[in-house]
């Protein structure tokens, strides 16, 4: 009886072109309703997948798809609206990120006071246009044509203080507007450097940032007090004053403290390449620490060496009385002949 069962049953599913909600898999196929995925790691069938690949993929694509509303069939269901909805888990897949994940907007100046007050900002629904008693008609609530019917509304103003008949109160709001205008833009500038975490000059009373160093002033001081002829000598001073440090080096002629003499030849050694590097005024070293300049003589000398001669910058004997070449110019002494 099953055999003739399973027969009809094939016969039944030619007939019809719709497929049975049942899907046999040599291996299961793993899913993760909390995503909708579903993985199939079944072999692929390679005849039919180059004979025809669009219709055997569309057939491997629906089977999957059906095995994956099998599982959410099986989850608690619940009616609402006339809609069955079903409860999906929580995901078991880690999905990759193409990106890194936003981070959350930091709150404005307003939001985090209104935050820390515990005030409570409703936005009511804006809409386009609002009525206006005045005008007896409808008026847009922002753009460009609520200017032109502020102006039809406020074409004339009232004033009764004699001092400001003369003035001109229209350009007055005007300069009022774009102050507001420019607040506001000065206000969204520091919301932007208050996210990025960007340091900008304070407006109004001075903090400790605007004021100078204690070491800044001193320098200020010395600088001050050493820029006459005598460099500061008749000068009085503050009590307890004392130059700053480091300031001798920017003020010429000021007496300067006698560097300690070296330890040992290492750090003369030291000194002597950091004054060279700093008269050249160059960040690459010139002279290396750890290298030994061999001591070698100059060719000339040796030159004059082999030939017998003595070099440049010797004193030259004086010839004596009757001998050596006679030379004017080198004539020392000698007796003198009449």
């Amino acid at each position: 009886m099953d055999v003739v069962n399973s027969i009809l049953q094939n016969d039944i599913q030619e007939k019809d072109p719709r497929k049975s909600t049942i899907v046999n898999k040599d291996a299961e196929i793993e899913t993760d309703l909390g995503t909708l995925l579903a993985l199939d790691y079944n072999a692929l069938n390679l005849k039919a997948l180059k004979s025809q690949p669009e219709e055997y993929l569309r057939s491997l694509t629906r089977d999957n798809v059906q095995i994956l509303i099998n599982k959410i069939w099986e989850l608690p269901v619940e009616r609402v609206d006339e809609v069955i909805v079903a409860k999906l888990p929580k995901q078991e897949f880690i999905l990759p990120r193409a990106r890194q994940i936003p981070k959350a907007k930091p709150l404005t100046k307003w939001q985090q006071f209104a935050k820390e007050k515990g005030i409570n900002t409703k936005r009511k629904s804006k809409s386009k246009v609002k009525w206006d008693e005045e005008l007896q008609k409808w008026i847009p609530t922002f753009g460009y044509k609520r200017n032109k019917a502020i102006e039809q509304k406020e074409w004339l103003v009232e004033v009764n203080n004699e001092d400001k008949a003369a003035e001109n109160l229209f350009a007055n709001a005007k300069a009022a507007k774009e102050e507001r205008k420019s607040k506001n833009e000065l206000q969204r500038l520091r919301n932007i450097a208050k996210a990025k975490n960007i340091k900008i000059p304070k407006v109004g009373l001075p903090t400790k940032e605007h004021f100078a160093d204690s070491q800044q002033l001193s320098q200020a001081m010395t600088i001050a007090r050493t820029s006459t002829a005598s460099l500061g000598k008749f000068q009085d001073r503050l009590p307890k004053e004392k130059d700053a440090k480091g300031i001798a080096k920017q003020v010429p002629g000021m007496k300067r403290k006698a560097e300690e003499v070296p330890r040992n030849l290492q750090e003369e050694k030291k000194r002597n390449t950091n004054l060279a590097d700093n008269i050249l005024k160059n960040n690459t070293k010139i002279l290396r620490e750890d290298f030994s300049v061999p001591k070698t003589k100059p060719a000339k000398a040796e030159k004059n060496k082999k030939k017998g001669k003595k070099a440049k910058g010797k004193e030259i004997k004086k010839p004596k009385a009757g001998k050596g070449e006679r030379n004017m110019r080198r004539k020392v002494g000698g007796r003198k002949r009449r």
